[in-house]
């Protein structure tokens, strides 16, 4: 189970695969139709386990970019734990609780995405469970354990939230952030950035820890502190550990660029994930792991 430090809680998504060319129209629903839509995944969730009905269900009716719910201390539901603890209504039994945007149709800050992570095809619907903890336990084993293989929603959810999101989508699927993390790691496996991976898991779930990338010919970096530094090496340094055998100039400066453009790439990646990313001058005299460290 993935939990923060304020108290027990299951933290899930609604993940929405949209069709190519059709992003969804609306970046949050009105109170009425995410009131609606919280009801109906609550309704899912119990199919998978009945148990779902004793916790407080927190529902944010906003689409976020996968690597906004990835993210070192999990921010996007923290944000949900902090909306949840304010909710009027504690101790009253167990409480749907949705949030979505104003009278006016403006989104507060708590849900709005981050525009430079929109267009992909890929977006999540957060929520939470929260309650007495041996429930919540419960729940959390239950839904690991099942939602990852039977977890797709019901119709009429996929429907409802494809028509107030003003999207074309293909699937709509519950996942733990367990989950979430999984498939994005198996995704960045086949896009080419599996090396990367260890290192955005370190940061997720053991934040206190380091770890390195040092693998040929990906780029050098260290992950400590809660930050990477990425090695930025002097050129006759980087031809040593990376292109010894290039003979020409013109090889030579191919080669430079793609290195130069894979660590833009890699940066890009850390930061999505809110990984703060600064670039460590390597001497071209000194161990690189020793400069770094």
């Amino acid at each position: 189970m993935t939990r923060p430090p304020t108290g027990p809680v299951v933290m899930g998504v609604i993940a929405l695969e949209l069709a190519a060319g059709h992003p969804p129209q609306r970046a949050a629903l009105a109170a009425s139709e995410a009131s609606e839509l919280a009801g109906k995944l609550g309704r899912d969730l119990a199919v998978h386990a009945p148990q779902v009905r004793d916790l407080d269900l927190v529902f944010a009716a906003a689409h976020f970019d996968p690597a906004e719910a990835l993210r070192p201390g999990w921010p996007l539901h923290q944000r949900l734990r902090e909306l949840h603890q304010r909710a009027p209504g504690g101790g009253e039994g167990a409480r749907l609780i949705a949030f979505g945007a104003d009278e006016s149709g403006d989104i507060p800050m708590p849900l709005q995405a981050d525009d430079g992570l929109r267009g992909g095809l890929l977006r999540v619907v957060p929520f939470l469970l929260s309650g007495e903890d041996h429930t919540v336990e419960a729940v959390s084993e239950r839904l690991e354990t099942v939602l990852l293989e039977t977890g797709m929603a019901q119709a009429d959810t996929a429907l409802l939230a494809q028509t107030a999101f003003g999207a074309q989508i293909e699937h709509a699927r519950y996942m733990t952030l367990h989950d979430l993390a999984a498939m994005t790691a198996m995704q960045y496996e086949h896009g080419g950035l599996g090396a990367l991976w260890p290192v955005i898991e370190t940061a997720l779930m053991a934040p206190a820890e380091e770890q390195w990338l040092d693998a040929l010919p990906e780029p050098l970096l260290r992950y400590a502190g809660g930050e990477v530094h990425i090695a930025l090496f002097e050129p006759l340094a980087w031809r040593a550990r990376y292109a010894p055998q290039e003979a020409t100039d013109e090889r030579l400066e191919r080669a430079y660029q793609h290195f130069q453009a894979r660590q833009q790439q890699i940066a890009a990646v850390l930061e999505a994930h809110g990984v703060p990313v600064t670039f460590a001058h390597c001497p071209g005299n000194a161990d690189p792991r020793t400069a770094m460290a």
